[in-house]
């Protein structure tokens, strides 16, 4: 597959570093923050700001809509996890726990849970309709960075900074298995669309292909990127996924035998990012990339087969 990549704007108005990108619950909907201490909301069919969505005391790691709500949960410096009912722009809850800042959220689709993980070494879980705290774990002595549920919602994955990846059922949260890991922190986890292989990045700069029909073993393992690995997306319908790096670049890579497609960065003579980039996220509006970065921008990239092969 060959690919077209040209960039379709750049979101401007952040003045600090961008931790953190999540949609929105319509499809030209997107949020971001980092260390400008409030949430961001963009219109992708204007290419513009559309509000402050909410104003925060803290620095936000991390951004991610509750399945099936306009809820957006916030995780902050403090420890503290924002809701914010994006219908209305008010907060729902807030959520009182860790005493260390919060670098992971995710939600279950086929149960009201919600995994919060720590900079303190522990994994909380919240009821989604009450906001109650169901339990709370160790998973290591250090930091809690990413995590990962496979497609069918019986696994929970945890990286953490001593390189783990940790392997738990879903239906418990207990420790299932240690995976293969990285020599530096793990900081990307992502399953494939497929539900095939579980990608691990870290700031060793490797990537493991982990696969989970055959026991979560190491299939394959690469160096894709020279510094640091922050983020690991499938396309939603393509057979692709995109890696986004500290090293300042973006690489597509086939989705079957990880081969690369195309470089994103500066020397390829793209006009992209300058400093690290931190998230990314597949919008669902027109398909397209947005990568966040500690340059202050937000990108918008068309990634798209060239038309001889739409054709074949």
């Amino acid at each position: 597959m060959k690919l077209e990549v040209h960039k379709s704007g750049i979101l401007s108005g952040h003045q600090n570093p961008i931790f953190a990108i999540e949609n929105g619950p319509e499809p030209h909907i997107l949020f971001t923050a980092g260390n400008d201490k409030g949430v961001v909301q963009w219109d992708l069919e204007k290419m513009a700001f559309e509000r402050i969505l909410y104003p925060l005391q803290f620095s936000v790691y991390a951004l991610h809509l509750i399945a099936h709500t306009p809820l957006l949960a916030i995780g902050m410096r403090d420890g503290k996890v924002a809701v914010v009912d994006t219908s209305v722009q008010r907060l729902a809850a807030k959520l009182e726990h860790h005493q260390r800042p919060v670098f992971g959220i995710k939600t279950f689709s086929t149960k009201p849970e919600m995994v919060v993980s720590s900079e303190d070494g522990t994994v909380s879980v919240w009821n989604t309709d009450t906001f109650k705290l169901l339990y709370h774990f160790q998973v290591s002595a250090q930091t809690v960075r990413t995590i990962a549920i496979s497609n069918d919602e019986k696994w929970v994955v945890f990286g953490t900074k001593d390189g783990k990846v940790k392997l738990y059922n879903a239906l418990d949260y207990s420790l299932a298995m240690e995976l293969p890991g990285h020599t530096m922190p793990v900081t990307s986890l992502c399953f494939s669309p497929d539900g095939r292989f579980l990608l691990t990045g870290g700031r060793d700069a490797q990537l493991n292909v982990l696969d989970a029909v055959e026991g979560f073993s190491l299939a394959k393992a690469f160096t894709p990127h020279l510094f640091t690995v922050y983020a690991i997306k499938y396309h939603p319908t393509l057979p692709i996924f995109a890696t986004g790096s500290r090293d300042k670049s973006i690489k597509i890579w086939a989705a079957d035998d990880f081969r690369l497609l195309r470089i994103i960065n500066v020397e390829r003579g793209f006009d992209s990012h300058v400093l690290s980039i931190n998230d990314m996220v597949w919008n669902s509006y027109r398909n397209q990339l947005v990568s966040v970065s500690d340059d202050k921008q937000v990108m918008v990239w068309e990634i798209a087969p060239q038309q001889s092969d739409k054709l074949r």
